[in-house]
């Protein structure tokens, strides 16, 4: 029996017979390089922007802590606790209008004092780094110059005050922690507010206050502390480790989502691995029998070929990782703006060995059944390799049952959100399996179908089932990518063709907020005026946190809890209420019953039933709210369900009348108007009327909501496009693959006389009935995902682009063709005499 070939010495016949360009093995070089540089790609973009989130936290926040609450300043008591902790700058928030002589827009006021920024530094578009503007002026975005028609040195009106324009803010260093807004920001001094009427009680506006807390503070415990020292007080706290959480949820969210897209993409990959492997060691058939002729065992084989596949899959993931890494300033500059990214290089050291190893790992699982088969076959067998093919091995099942097993272990190990995770790896693999399932029917069908006339159709069809097709492998790795490819764009396209149908329809032309109830009926009668048939809708309108929830005796602290549970956003600081006589149009009483108009008895709330659930609240129970720093009790009279589709005013809660009545607050409303109807002279007399009012254009609104989504989709359209990439590799594997029996086809074919162009013709037919069943498969299974997501998940009407959903598939159908018949060029160059010496 021969002594196994050591490990040194089967590295060194492995690296004589490795070329050093990878002859043979680029096609696995090109799939582990697509997929691992996804991976990092995905990786480190999502490492820096969370590096940026923490790093920057103190400047995004604009703090080491910020306290928050609506509708009220802090009181004397808050502001001495506040300036015991550290430095503290206050300010003002709110939603306004602007006026110049010729236009209005609504803005984003945001009034500071002397001490901002405390981190980070504010600059205009002339270098200038500055602080609050001097009384009298303003710090504008270019956008507020824009929308009012004016230029730096211009006057303008916000409520009763008038300022100029002293300069255009080019860096705002809080900007990603202030959130969404509904207009271009206008930076003003502290004062401006109160002197321009925007602070009466009962307006809608927020006090935000950030510290700069000594070195040895810990912004955690001074939050608790101050939560337990104001437990009613409705503080909004964040710290500077959470400075911007929604932005911290997206980015954690959509960087797992794009890792599986990129991990889904990346076993595609692997299915071209397999064909990579399988032809390489199918050329290498000569060599493995001299080997074992000269005495190699199997194992000597195994070590031999494993090493070659080894190295060429360490640098194609190396490689990879190199790519992942300079494409990310690509990626950070298309999502500039949404999220924080730093220009330039990011080094993820985690996100890039994690891309490493499933790259390694795909390569295992898809390289070890064909290299397993090698190693068993006999020599002679092995030189019979026309007639006799490869036959399967027991023990590779092992070997891929290991490697995907430790993949999924990585995935759900390293996830914040596992059962998504789960869901989404089961979902895949589900998928997989019907594609695959799907192509070996395509096999079967072509099988028995009947035989054309045509000789080049008949050929065509041929190939399909023929001994030897890849047509389930590229059923399943171009089905795959096709048909995310259609999905995108049916969720996308229905997406937009819910807001362009249904918006005009359901959602109001306008909203207004701060309307003084002393004046609603002059509102109205402005409204009315212009136009007679509006539909004008008002409501009261106020700000309170939830402080406590539950049964009497056993009501849940929001302060105590560890975490906020899954569905309950309205725990998560202040939100709107609301007080009603009546059920609120577009609403549903589910449980409980409503209290009718005149109610004089017990404080009532009624509750959304998809909140109550994720609580755990039933009717009867109570419910504590913080407003403007005082408790307020109600118990739960009903739940109701809640169109929000309607677009129109929907709270969460909505109390008895004599349970908020008496607070300060304003009404909002929303208006309507008749279809055709010019808008513009009303807003010029509800701004010139109101001044201390907001109105805000949904148009606006929804078209920031549809940038913001276009950003969105950039990234996931990004891995969404390596999953046809790795498509088409394995499409270029497959073909290489059977280059040697497609060559000798060509040239018997040649031989009785065919023609260069009849034997092209023959490639195109056949890979156009591929397109064909791509085609079918990918629409059937894209749009029927797309249908799934958008009225199941999102609960909107099925309403997608299909132009643009067949646009988007026939350019993925026109690539794989030309790829096909690119690959398939070299076969008509070959030379039939040559050809025929060698069989």
């Amino acid at each position: 029996m021969n002594a196994a070939l050591p490990w040194a010495a089967a590295w060194r016949i492995a690296r004589r017979d490795l070329s050093a360009r990878f002859r043979g093995l680029r096609l696995l070089l090109a799939c582990i390089f697509l997929g691992t540089g996804a991976l990092a790609a995905i990786g480190t973009l999502t490492g820096a922007i969370e590096g940026e989130l923490s790093a920057r936290g103190q400047e995004i926040l604009g703090g080491d802590m910020e306290v928050a609450m609506w509708q009220r300043p802090a009181s004397p008591d808050e502001a001495q606790a506040l300036a015991a902790l550290g430095t503290v700058s206050g300010g003002t928030r709110m939603q306004a209008m602007a006026r110049s002589t010729t236009s209005a827009a609504p803005i984003e006021l945001k009034a500071v004092d002397a001490r901002y920024p405390l981190y980070g530094a504010l600059v205009l578009a002339d270098g200038r780094k500055v602080g609050a503007p001097p009384a009298g002026e303003a710090w504008l975005a270019q956008g507020a110059l824009d929308r009012l028609g004016i230029a730096i040195g211009d006057s303008f009106t916000v409520g009763s005050a008038t300022l100029r324009a002293g300069g255009v803010i080019a860096a705002e260093p809080d900007r990603l922690g202030e959130g969404f807004q509904l207009g271009p920001t206008v930076i003003v001094d502290a004062s401006v507010p109160s002197a321009a009427g925007l602070v009466a009680p009962g307006a809608m506006y927020r006090s935000k206050y950030r510290l700069a807390l000594p070195a040895a503070a810990d912004p955690e415990k001074l939050s608790e502390q101050l939560q337990h020292q104001f437990p009613s007080a409705g503080f909004d706290i964040r710290t500077r480790d959470k400075a911007s959480p929604g932005a911290d949820r997206f980015v954690g969210r959509m960087g797992e989502f794009l890792v599986l897209v990129g991990l889904a993409a990346l076993v595609i990959a692997g299915i071209g691995v397999g064909g990579g492997v399988s032809s390489y060691l199918e050329a290498r058939r000569g060599s493995i029998a001299t080997f074992k002729i000269l005495g190699a065992t199997s194992g000597d084989i195994a070590r031999i070929y494993a090493l070659q596949i080894g190295a060429a899959a360490l640098v194609g993931s190396l490689a990879g990782l190199l790519a992942g890494m300079l494409v990310t300033p690509l990626l950070a500059r298309a999502l500039a703006g949404l999220l924080p990214v730093a220009g330039g290089l990011s080094f993820a050291p985690g996100a890039l060995l994690l891309a490493a190893a499933y790259g390694l790992l795909v390569a295992l699982v898809f390289a070890a059944p064909p290299l397993l088969r090698a190693r068993r076959f006999p020599a002679m067998a092995l030189m019979r390799a026309r007639i006799t093919p490869l036959g399967r091995e027991k023990a590779a099942w092992l070997w891929s049952g290991g490697g995907l097993a430790a993949i999924v272990a990585l995935v759900l190990l390293t996830s914040g959100q596992v059962w998504l995770s789960a869901g989404f790896i089961g979902g895949a693999a589900a998928m997989l399996v019907l594609l695959a399932l799907l192509g070996w029917l395509v096999r079967k069908l072509a099988m028995r179908l009947p035989r054309p006339a045509n000789p080049l159709l008949r050929n065509a069809l041929a190939n399909l089932h023929r001994p030897g097709s890849s047509t389930a492998a590229l059923v399943t790795a171009l089905g795959f990518g096709l048909s995310a490819f259609v999905l995108l764009a049916a969720v996308q396209s229905a997406i937009d063709g819910n807001i362009a149908r249904r918006v005009p329809q359901q959602a109001p032309d306008y909203f207004v907020l701060d309307i003084p109830p002393d004046r609603v009926t002059e509102f109205e009668g402005i409204v009315q005026h212009r136009f007679p048939k509006a539909d004008l809708r008002t409501v009261p309108a106020l700000r309170g946190a939830i402080l406590a929830y539950g049964p009497d005796g056993a009501m849940t602290r929001v302060a105590d809890l560890e975490e906020i549970p899954e569905g309950a956003w309205a725990l998560r600081g202040e939100r709107g209420l609301t007080y009603a006589d009546d059920v609120p149009p577009g609403n549903t009483i589910t449980k409980g019953q409503w209290w009718g108009p005149f109610y004089a008895g017990e404080p009532l709330v009624s509750v959304d039933e998809d909140f109550a659930k994720a609580i755990g609240l039933k009717v009867g129970d109570r419910l504590t709210i913080g407003l403007l720093g005082v408790e307020r009790s109600a118990r739960v009279a009903n739940l109701r369900r809640i169109d929000w589709e309607s677009m129109g005013f929907n709270y969460v809660l909505v109390f008895s009348p004599n349970t908020l009545r008496d607070a300060p607050h304003n009404l909002a409303a929303t208006i309507d108007l008749p279809p055709g109807a010019a808008p513009g002279p009303l807003l010029r007399d509800l701004v010139n009327a109101f001044p201390s009012s907001s109105v805000i254009e949904v148009g606006q609104v929804l078209t920031e909501a549809r940038e913001v989504l276009g950003q969105v989709s950039i990234a996931t359209l990004a891995a969404a496009s390596v999953a046809v990439l790795a498509g088409l590799a394995v499409l270029l594997g497959a073909i290489a693959a059977a280059r040697a029996a497609r060559t000798y086809d060509t040239v018997v074919l040649r031989v009785l006389g065919a023609s260069r162009a009849q034997v092209l013709a023959m490639q195109l037919a056949e890979y156009g009935l591929l397109a064909a069943i791509l085609a079918v498969v990918s629409l059937g299974i894209g749009s029927g995902l797309g249908w799934l997501v958008v009225t199941q998940l999102f609960e909107f009407d099925w309403l997608p682009d299909w132009g643009e959903i067949f646009a988007v598939l026939g350019a993925g159908l026109l690539l794989v063709l030309a790829f096909a018949l690119g690959g398939s060029l070299p076969l008509l160059r070959a030379k039939p005499a040559r050809a025929l010496r060698e069989l």
